[in-house]
């Protein structure tokens, strides 16, 4: 018998105190090896609309959303010292337009000195008289060049704070587990919408819905493409008309916990009308899931990078796609024309996470390979490393003319491209979570969990 599960409260309640220990203690080694005293973490400032009165939504910056779950108070600040509490200074607006953020009693605020602010030179008077040791990471505002401060985003503290962000605690993986499962919640509404018939605005609806969040709480603006849209790999249109035959979804959609995302891709047709691009998406599917089970520790991930296109030619080749074999398909670079993309990256407080390139805090950075500029993670996966695993194979225009042109047109089979070209594109895309030993696939489990109801 499997042993109950713990509720995702009881989970943040006890993993939540390590986490900021963790955080305090690596906080504590960087300054240190910078030379300053403190830290002073701002969460970003809104941003106004050129000439007028409003101003854009509103993302807190995620070096300040990693020490506290608070992603809708503006003009906060934490300040940490080593050997002290973290004091979190919550700023709350004092005019009658806008809500006064919240600090409810919650798992985290236990373990801050927590006191408010209307104005930022309130805030100031709140810190420490002689700020000259301390370092600042934030937006900057006019009024912090009179706060005194040792240094303002020093570009060495800010590489040590993110290359041990890579490394998630349990609390951080009990978020991205509960983004992960927020996230199936939407892509589930989704492949409803689209088996409606529905237009991709109405099939986003339809995710946000589900999700219970806003779009602009979310990670970023959800991928919602049909038939050809597919081949534009960030596309950004959501077509309000319904299509008159819809023949493909592609949905790259996330939804975010705590501040911590998930990034999951689905690609759907309909198998009894569409049988031949099923077909493909379950090779995809298949490659994808083999591309998976070689995420562990050690693996350098310019090697699954590589993988990716030895696998991609040999699916290209089984869907008749090529005319060369797999290995000649790398060689001469026909697989780029096909998937142009990095396979995967770092995920966590941001979608793209920080520290992909990072050699080490004070080593420099590891490039892509001239032949693979997209990619967006060059570092050896570590035990509780969070990154994307996305291939895909793709019918798009801009790639595909220049091949047609050159040397690789006889390597392409072009009726069948012809034939493909109208469903635009697979990308199929988890989230996975490097273990000692494996991986944990967050998007399989979170997908599994509403399957068993």
């Amino acid at each position: 018998m499997s042993e109950p599960e713990i509720p995702l409260s009881e989970q943040l309640q006890a993993s939540f105190p390590p986490h900021l220990e963790r955080l305090c203690e690596r906080s504590a080694r960087a300054l240190a090896a910078c030379g300053y005293a403190g830290l002073l973490v701002h969460a970003g400032s809104p941003l106004a609309v050129f000439e007028d009165d409003r101003s854009y939504p509103f993302e807190v910056h995620a070096p300040f959303k990693v020490w506290v779950p608070l992603t809708q108070a503006p003009d906060s600040f934490v300040y940490f010292e080593p050997g002290r509490r973290p004091l979190l200074l919550v700023h709350r607006s004092q005019d009658f337009w806008h809500r006064a953020a919240q600090t409810p009693p919650a798992y985290w605020t236990d373990c801050f000195e927590i006191s408010f602010h209307g104005e930022l030179e309130a805030a100031r008077q709140q810190l420490p008289g002689d700020l000259a040791q301390v370092a600042y990471i934030g937006d900057v505002f006019p009024e912090l060049t009179g706060w005194g401060l040792g240094a303002i985003n020093p570009r060495r503290l800010m590489r040590h704070l993110d290359y041990e962000r890579a490394i998630k605690s349990p609390y951080e993986l009990a978020c991205l587990r509960e983004a992960s499962r927020l996230g199936a919640l939407g892509h589930r509404a989704a492949a409803r919408a689209f088996a409606a018939g529905c237009s991709e605005l109405e099939i986003e609806l339809g995710f946000v819905a589900a999700c219970g969040q806003r779009e602009q709480d979310l990670p970023y603006n959800p991928i919602i493409a049909l038939n050809e849209g597919g081949a534009t790999l960030h596309y950004q249109l959501l077509e309000r008309e319904r299509p008159a035959e819809a023949r493909s979804l592609l949905i790259d959609a996330g939804v975010e916990f705590a501040g911590y995302a998930c990034d999951i891709t689905r690609t759907r047709t309909f198998p009894d009308r569409h049988g031949d691009f099923a077909a493909l998406i379950a090779l995809m599917d298949r490659m994808q899931q083999s591309l998976c089970a070689q995420v562990r520790p050690g693996v350098d991930w310019r090697d699954v990078q590589t993988r990716t296109h030895e696998l991609t030619g040999e699916v290209l080749k089984e869907a008749d796609l090529i005319r060369c074999g797999a290995e000649e398909a790398v060689a001469t670079g026909v697989t780029r024309v096909f998937f142009p993309h990095g396979v995967g990256h770092l995920l966590g407080l941001e979608v793209h996470d920080v520290g992909g390139f990072m050699r080490g805090p004070d080593e420099g950075d590891l490039p892509p390979p001239d032949a693979q500029p997209f990619l967006r993670l060059t570092r050896v996966l570590q035990p509780g490393f969070v990154v994307t695993m996305e291939p895909g194979i793709y019918f798009i225009d801009s790639l595909l003319n220049p091949a047609r042109a050159d040397a690789r047109a006889g390597a392409i089979n072009w009726s069948r491209v012809d034939a493909l070209r109208p469903y635009g594109g697979i990308r199929i895309e988890d989230d996975l979570a490097v273990t000692t030993s494996g991986c944990e696939n967050l998007t399989r489990a979170a997908f599994a969990q509403l399957e068993a109801g």
